[in-house]
């Protein structure tokens, strides 16, 4: 992923993603700011959210839990998740993809959201669980590019209608996953 990131950088609008993506460029002024903010701070949120699965038992370890974990809610909340909203509206594949796209980064949006509220709340097992669910969305970026080379490989689709496929694989897998999880580590925890 930071490989991917580093192709936007220096910033420029003929890169990677966005040169499938020049009408957008060109007619929506905002569009590749709001991408750029996507990018930047996805990879951020990716490499906070790996950080959350050690065990740390030393003062200082939870201090780097909570800090990171502040970190992944506010830049999630405040631009990744906001972002993808945006680029979902705009998502190529036709209806399919931006209502996949739309839904996904709802669902981010609000998983994280109420994970924050369940940490305020002190309530750690619904917490974990609901910040499980939000890192199962986050890890879309990578579940995506996967589902892509595998049915490209196997199946020779035509570009759009892999794309229309891997916007809901991306993700939806990942939260069926998440939810298995869930189940198999609380004990019906009330949610």
């Amino acid at each position: 992923m930071l490989q991917l990131t580093l192709n936007y950088v220096p910033y420029s609008s003929n890169a990677g993603f966005l040169i499938i993506k020049q009408t957008e460029v060109t007619t929506l002024p905002e569009y590749r700011y709001i991408f750029y903010a996507h990018v930047y701070t996805s990879i951020f949120v990716l490499l906070f959210g790996f950080i959350q699965f050690f065990k740390f038992k030393s003062a200082a370890g939870i201090r780097l839990h909570r800090v990171a974990g502040y970190q992944y809610i506010f830049l999630l909340l405040a631009f990744a998740a906001p972002s993808g909203l945006y680029m979902g509206l705009h998502a190529n594949g036709g209806i399919p993809s931006k209502i996949s796209f739309i839904i996904q980064s709802l669902l981010w949006w609000a998983t994280t959201f109420i994970a924050l509220q369940k940490i305020k709340q002190r309530n750690f097992t619904a917490h974990r669980n609901w910040m499980l669910r939000s890192f199962a969305l986050c890890l879309s970026a990578i579940s995506l590019r996967f589902w892509k080379v595998v049915i490209v490989y196997l199946f020779h689709l035509p570009p759009m209608d892999t794309y229309k496929i891997i916007a809901w694989l991306g993700w939806v897998p990942n939260l069926i996953i998440a939810e298995i999880i869930i189940q198999k580590t609380t004990n019906k925890t009330p949610l």
